[in-house]
């Protein structure tokens, strides 16, 4: 038998990488170093509506994004930028915005100088800044706009928006080769050399390494996690994760989960973005949900109480357990805005909610607080277990109402006491 490996094995290490500060007044979100991996999303509205785009951006902070990209794309667009922001602001919304520019990025941030003022970050994609000689002076302007402000950008390649007069000339190379790659490697060193040569442009004119993030997104697991391997390797940049076009429903969220997952315990990327295609009726939020769960699920951050459920078996023909676990979840992660700032570090705080008494009681004493529900065939009594001792049993049809208040009355108690101490 081969010995266990030692525990501290299984933590990723963290990749050197240089730090990115993406500033909005007194708000600082720092990426790369040794900052927490950050999570970002993007909206989805037009932003000529400057209220609907704020309210989707507040929407999408009080989920836990840490910076928002919105679409700037149009004169129009532009001169709406502000007013978002000023909305923002009015609203008490502090999230960094970024905006994400192609094609005309150059022009939009040139003649609309309020746009170029209250964003935080451009996006700036080389593929797609201008072909021949016009490339090399519209990528200019944009990043001599971004060091006049004072502002980050993300050099951001997609391989469905590629350069392809950098991809047709490696090509040509990779002919002349003895034993020439196949067409993934140099699609794969296409991406790589457009992000890091864009880099070193910007450098050369005067941009500092700290206001750099890279990104290579392709659409593929298997591609992404090769492309940020080689990536990371090659640069000590700062680098935004993330599947582009990952899809909808389950797939989006497997595929992102699946590819995000490896790189970052690899210790591999900086900031990440879901993007996951909203369902039918669906909130946008769901792709900050399920970034936030993904950097959680590997014990890299913290954002709500997590809530640990079985998945039900023949011994548990109750929906109670299920209702319940639901209602809790759902309470939790929207009490959570406010309990961020009024109980601090409940987002530590670890919830049970099982149906029946094969693993109830056991994983109830493992949680901060826990119920094991009666399954089927056993007494109708529902043990409720606080800081690993059972505490009371609750019976009859409030079971899952008494239970809320418990856990209420629980984290005021437990961590009410700091913010009131620290007010104080």
């Amino acid at each position: 038998m081969q010995p266990c490996l030692p525990i501290e094995s299984a933590f990723p290490k963290a990749r050197p990488s240089t730090q990115v500060q993406v500033v909005w007044g007194d708000r600082v979100v720092t990426v790369g170093g040794d900052a927490p991996v950050r999570v970002q999303s993007m909206t989805n509205t037009d932003t000529v509506d400057a209220i609907g785009t704020a309210i989707q951006v507040k929407e999408l902070a009080l989920a836990g994004s840490e910076m928002v990209r919105i679409t700037v794309n149009t004169p129009e667009a532009a001169e709406a930028v502000p007013h978002v922001r000023d909305q923002l602001d009015r609203m008490g919304i502090d999230v960094p915005l970024i905006g994400d520019f192609h094609y005309n990025g150059h022009r939009l941030l040139t003649d609309y100088p309020a746009c170029a003022e209250a964003l935080s970050k451009y996006r700036i994609n080389p593929g797609n800044v201008g072909k021949g000689d016009k490339r090399d002076r519209q990528f200019g302007q944009m990043i001599e706009v971004a060091m006049r402000w004072k502002k980050p950008v993300r050099i951001g390649v997609n391989w469905g928006s590629l350069d392809q007069e950098l991809l047709a000339s490696l090509m040509d190379k990779n002919s002349a080769r003895a034993i020439p790659w196949d067409a993934k490697q140099v699609m794969y060193e296409a991406l790589i050399t457009s992000a890091i040569d864009s880099a070193r442009r910007a450098e050369e004119m005067g941009m500092r390494r700290n206001q750099i993030i890279l990104s290579c997104k392709v659409s593929g697991v298997q591609d992404l996690i090769s492309v940020y391997r080689e990536l990371a390797k090659r640069s000590d940049y700062a680098l935004h994760l993330g599947l582009t076009e990952a899809g909808m429903g389950t797939k989006g969220t497997v595929t992102s989960t699946t590819a995000l997952a490896i790189l970052l315990q690899e210790g591999i990327g900086d900031t990440i973005r879901v993007s996951l295609t909203p369902q039918p009726g669906e909130a946008r939020t769901q792709e900050v949900v399920i970034a936030s769960e993904i950097l959680q699920a590997l014990g890299l951050r913290t954002f709500v109480p997590s809530v640990t459920a079985c998945p039900g078996c023949g011994r548990t023909t109750s929906t109670t357990f299920q209702e319940l676990t639901k209602q809790i979840d759902d309470f939790l992660r929207a009490q959570m805005p406010v309990w961020r700032v009024q109980y601090p570090g409940v987002e530590g705080l670890k919830v049970a909610v099982m149906g029946c008494i094969v693993n109830g009681p056991g994983e109830s004493k493992h949680a901060d607080i826990g119920i094991s529900l009666p399954g089927s065939g056993e007494a109708p009594a529902a043990p409720v277990f606080i800081d690993g001792e059972k505490r009371l049993t609750l019976r009859g049809a409030n079971i899952a109402q008494e239970f809320q208040v418990i856990v209420e009355n629980y984290i005021e108690k437990r961590f009410g006491t700091p913010a009131v101490a620290k007010a104080a």
